[in-house]
C-alpha cells in the first residue's frame, strides 16, 4: 500500500510540472496549445535515448528541456498569427507529426516496440533507484518548477503575458513585441514539459509512442481548466484531485480494459460540470473562450 501511495505522489509531481507549464501558455498567455503532449514526448525520448547511450542524468534531464524548448520556439514561428481554434488545430497537428516521427523512425526510437531499460537517475553520486528516493527527486523538481513559473507570472514579463492574452492589439500599440512574448511563453512552457517527460521516462523505465497520444493530453488540459485559467493554486488542487479521483476504480474489480475508458469518462464529466456551473474553474481569473 505504501508503494502504491508513493507511485501516486510521483505521478502527481510529474503531472503538476506538466500542468503548470501548460497553464503558462494557455492560462497566462492565451495560447490554446493542444500540442503540449508533443513537448512531453520530445523530452521523454531525448532523455531516454541519451541515458541509454550512457550519458549522465543531469545532461539527459537538461537537454530534454532544452530540445523541447527549441521545438517550442520553432512551433511559435508558423503559428504566431493564429488564434483560438486555428491555433489549437495547428498545435494539434504538430503533436500528430511528432507522434508519427517517434512511431516510424524505428532506427532511432524503435517505433512501436518502444525503448526499454531506461536507467534510473543518478545525481551527484546519489542513486534514485527506488521509488521513495525518486519521489524526493520529483518533489524537489516540481517545487523548483512551481517557484520559477510563479516568479515568471508575478514579474513584469508575466504582466505582459496577461496583457497579450487579454488584448494583443492594445499590447502591441503600447510598444510590446507580442511575437517575441508569445515565442518566449511557448518556449518556456515547452521546456518544463520536456523535463516532465524526462522524469516520466526515467521513472517508468519504458516508453513507446502510445504514451504520448492526444488522449494523454486530456487529463492535463482538464487540470488546467478545472483548476482555473491563470491560477497556479488551482492547478495544484486540480492535479491532486484528478490524479487521485479515478483510483478507486482499480479496487472495484473492473477489468483493466474498462478502467482506462472509465477514467476518460470521469474527466469528461467533471470538465462538463465545471464549464456549466463554474466556468472559471476553482480559482480561475479568466473564463475559457
Amino acid at each position: 500500500m505504501e508503494g502504491y501511495l508513493i507511485h501516486l505522489l510521483i505521478l502527481i509531481g510529474i503531472y503538476l510540472i506538466l500542468a503548470i507549464s501548460l497553464q503558462l501558455a494557455v492560462g497566462f498567455t492565451g495560447l490554446l496549445n493542444l500540442g503540449h503532449i508533443a513537448f512531453y514526448c520530445i523530452g521523454a525520448y531525448t532523455s531516454a535515448l541519451l541515458a541509454l547511450n550512457n550519458f549522465p542524468f543531469w545532461l539527459c534531464f537538461s537537454l530534454a528541456g532544452i530540445v523541447a524548448m527549441l521545438f517550442g520556439f520553432l512551433l511559435s514561428i508558423p503559428t504566431n498569427k493564429l488564434k483560438g481554434d486555428y491555433l489549437a488545430l495547428a498545435t494539434m497537428g504538430f503533436s500528430f507529426v511528432i507522434y508519427a516521427v517517434v512511431l516510424n523512425w524505428t532506427s532511432l526510437t524503435r517505433g512501436p516496440l518502444g525503448l526499454p531499460g531506461i536507467p534510473k537517475p543518478s545525481l551527484f553520486g546519489i542513486s534514485f533507484s527506488n521509488n521513495f528516493s525518486f519521489l524526493i527527486l520529483t518533489a524537489i523538481i516540481a517545487l523548483i518548477s512551481y517557484l520559477i513559473v510563479k516568479k515568471i507570472t508575478i514579474s513584469p514579463f508575466g504582466k505582459v503575458l496577461e496583457a497579450t492574452r487579454d488584448d494583443e492589439l492594445a499590447t502591441r500599440v503600447l510598444g510590446k513585441n507580442t511575437f517575441k512574448i508569445k515565442t518566449y511563453a511557448l518556449g518556456i512552457s515547452a521546456f518544463f514539459a520536456g523535463i516532465a517527460g524526462s522524469l516520466y521516462s526515467h521513472y517508468i523505465t519504458f516508453i513507446d509512442p502510445s504514451s504520448f497520444t492526444l488522449l494523454q493530453l486530456i487529463p492535463v488540459l482538464c487540470i488546467v481548466i478545472i483548476g482555473g485559467l491563470a491560477s497556479l493554486k488551482g492547478t495544484i488542487l486540480a492535479t491532486i484531485i484528478l490524479v487521485l479521483l479515478p483510483e478507486p476504480l482499480r479496487f472495484i474489480g473492473f477489468p483493466s480494459s474498462i478502467v482506462g475508458p472509465a477514467r476518460q469518462m470521469i474527466y469528461a464529466l467533471i470538465l462538463l460540470l465545471i464549464l456549466l456551473y463554474k466556468p472559471k474553474g476553482f480559482y480561475g481569473k479568466v473564463e475559457l473562450e
